[in-house]
């Protein structure tokens, strides 16, 4: 029976040991295994907003220039990258054959000029023998007869005439010469523009053949010191900031891989209505302008660009990663679950493309202007609450706050530490 008894008091003492550290044991355990949040702050500052866009340095302008005639390079004075002012000769062509054009042409406008003197000194002979018939006529009219009068002005207005074929072959002559003359001059290639010799398509001792197509000799670019042109290919859904920043005259900032440490500047120069479509996808050129006084900036370099597009000062930003957060239910309060399951009127959205295709045009404007009502979540005791805020402005870390209940300082959660 002491037995029992004893049996019964231990068995007594260990469930009151038991009860006592029960609850200490489930808190305990409850701590151990709730989530820790990783969180941010609320904090004021400046945000920028960009479109991120590649392109391609160019010349402001690309001089191409040819040969109008043939025949073997004597001379190529210029080469790569040399800087040339305009009328520099680039190249001479042989001149033995046009030289031997304009020696022929010149002594051609010798002879049709000479046949032109010797026209007019017959037909002032001509005119000199009527004046003399009419003279005799007058004295008495059967000195000269009709006939021989007649003959003597027709042989008049002859010469006249060969006079007027001989002032024409001049001309021809001359244009003839001209033309071979300007022919000879093209055998000097010149540079019609200041510039940089970017490219050479021509070696010494090459033979140009440009009867059928006028070849290319040289590329040169002017003004490369002053200006380079960045092409860059802009998605139609950022062309209207886009606009709108060269509008408001905002910086574009760029980087080229040559100079991984410099930062360049330019300005929306121009913006082109010439759309390109490829795999769906409409995107406009969009010419950015920028210094090169060092000749940095050479054509065919790939520069990555930052467009700003708007600007805010001293605002309460939000950091990305809470807007992206979303928790479990378990871990939000009752009152804020229902969030959870998508049915707030400023989280509703369309079930499916289906659905956002069959709303209309002014119902789908009015769900992307609610896009910008979102909610954080912050901590409160064991649970997590939701904050609505009404966002504006972004940039790759923050975003702005318009509105909502967010002081400065305020601690977001951003997601969970990993245990």
């Amino acid at each position: 029976m002491r037995k029992l008894l004893t049996f019964f008091v231990i068995l007594l003492v260990l469930g009151g040991l038991g009860a006592a550290s029960y609850r200490p044991a489930v808190d305990y355990w409850h701590q151990r295994n709730r989530p820790q949040w990783r969180t941010d702050e609320v904090v004021r500052g400046d945000l920028v907003a960009v479109v991120n866009a590649t392109g391609q340095v160019k010349p402001v302008l690309s001089v191409q220039i040819g040969s109008f005639v043939s025949g073997p390079i004597v001379d190529l004075p210029v080469e790569f990258n040399q800087e040339v002012k305009k009328d520099d000769v680039l190249a001479r062509i042989d001149k033995r054959i046009y030289q031997a054009q304009v020696d022929q042409e010149t002594a051609i406008l010798s002879l049709r000029e000479a046949e032109v003197r010797r026209v007019q000194a017959v037909l002032q002979q001509a005119r000199n023998d009527e004046q003399r018939g009419e003279a005799l006529r007058q004295r008495n009219a059967d000195f000269l007869s009709d006939a021989e009068r007649d003959q003597l002005k027709f042989n008049r207005m002859s010469q006249e005439a060969q006079l007027t074929v001989a002032e024409a072959s001049v001309a021809q002559a001359q244009a003839s010469l001209k033309n071979a003359q300007t022919n000879l001059d093209y055998t000097d290639i010149k540079s019609p523009v200041d510039g940089i010799v970017i490219d050479r398509k021509i070696d010494p001792g090459q033979t140009l053949a440009a009867q059928f197509q006028t070849p290319q000799l040289f590329v040169v670019a002017p003004q490369m010191r002053e200006k380079m042109h960045v092409h860059a290919l802009i998605d139609e859904a950022d062309i209207g900031l886009i606009r709108d920043a060269q509008k408001r005259g905002l910086a574009v900032e760029f980087t080229v891989d040559a100079y991984p440490d410099d930062l360049f500047q330019g300005v929306i120069e121009e913006i082109r209505y010439s759309s390109t479509t490829t795999q769906n996808v409409v995107t406009y050129p969009v010419i950015v302008a920028a210094a090169n006084p060092d000749l940095k900036l050479l054509p065919g370099m790939t520069a990555t660009l930052s467009f700003r597009v708007d600007e805010r000062k001293n605002v309460l930003k939000v950091p990305n990663a809470a807007l992206r957060f979303f928790p479990e239910a378990p871990s939000v309060r009752e009152s804020d679950r229902k969030l959870l399951e998508g049915v707030s009127e400023d989280d509703k959205t369309t079930d499916n493309a289906t659905s956002d295709q069959q709303i209309s045009a002014n119902e789908r404007a009015e769900a992307r202007r609610r896009r910008t009502h979102r909610h954080v979540w912050v901590e409160e005791g064991e649970f997590l609450k939701a904050v609505p805020v009404e966002m504006g402005l972004s940039d790759s870390r923050h975003t702005e706050v318009v509105s909502g209940d967010l002081p400065e300082g305020q601690l977001l959660v951003t997601g969970i530490k990993p245990k």
